[in-house]
């Protein structure tokens, strides 16, 4: 699965260095947010010309590993 990451670019000099599809300006919060509001992957992949599955599964596994990697701390209920 690690391989999939390296269908993931970040480059200050694009898209403020936001995680994007190499070699496109497509972020992997764009391609997260179409699929979270009911794009398919085969809408998508028909949609932007050069966009791959194994690009949107990318975009996937780069979203599960910033969340593996980040800390949460659950706020006191209030009372």
């Amino acid at each position: 699965m690690k391989e999939f990451l390296e269908y993931i670019e970040l480059n200050p000099k694009i898209m403020r260095g936001k995680p994007v599809i190499k070699g496109t300006r497509l972020t992997v919060q764009y391609i997260l947010n179409l699929l979270a509001n009911g794009e398919t992957i085969d809408e998508i992949t028909k949609e932007y010309e050069g966009i791959t599955r194994e690009d949107i599964l990318a975009c996937l596994l780069y979203a599960s590993e910033a969340i593996d990697n980040t800390t949460f701390i659950p706020l006191e209920e209030a009372i």
